[in-house]
């Protein structure tokens, strides 16, 4: 589902993003740019199930939810945004500081992310792009695995690190953490049948 490109060895940044066709997605992490098949349909179902439930949660609240393709950049510090070597399509985005939102997309950390693994991509999330958002300070991630039906649930600690994830099943209820109530993630729904 994503390949790295196969061009010459150079560090590629979102102003070369901003060249490439609009009708082809890309992903840039620490420079090097990843190509984006269309998601399988098990992929698609998935992500439109765990939208549904968090946007019909957030109807009148501050947060804001996305679905990819929906972009962020991860500058660093004040980094201008033509030399960002970090600028990703999370299958969930929510961002809850509006002030982050502009008409590319996110600039800087959203609250909660999630990745829907596919055998392509699944070293990809659950190395470089998790280590990239808690560098970042992403303050959830959530890891979702349609084969096993699993989701693996990161939450950033007061040292600023993500320790060992908390694993739900297909009959678990998630409550994501950054909502501070009753809020939850019924998974049956998410991984039916």
């Amino acid at each position: 589902m994503s390949d790295p490109l196969k061009k010459e060895k150079k560090i590629y940044t979102f102003a070369d993003y901003m060249t490439w066709p609009d009708n082809e997605l890309w992903e840039i992490i620490d420079g090097i740019p990843y190509n984006m098949a269309p998601p399988s349909t098990g992929h698609q179902l998935i992500s439109g199930e765990l939208y549904r439930q968090i946007a019909n949660y957030l109807v009148g609240k501050t947060c804001m939810v996305f679905a990819a393709p929906f972009g962020v950049r991860f500058p660093e510090e004040d980094e201008p945004d033509e030399f960002i070597k970090d600028a990703l399509m999370p299958d969930i985005t929510v961002v809850c500081d509006r002030k982050k939102l502009d008409e590319k997309g996110c600039r800087g950390s959203p609250d909660f992310i999630v990745e829907i693994l596919s055998p392509s991509t699944a070293k990809k999330d659950m190395k470089s792009k998790r280590q990239l958002y808690q560098k970042s300070g992403v303050k959830e991630y959530w890891i979702v695995d349609p084969v096993h039906k699993t989701v693996q649930v990161y939450t950033l600690n007061e040292q600023g690190k993500y320790g060992f994830p908390e694993i739900y099943g297909e009959d678990d209820k998630i409550k994501i953490g950054i909502f501070n109530d009753e809020m939850e993630i019924e998974l049956s729904l998410v991984f039916p049948g």
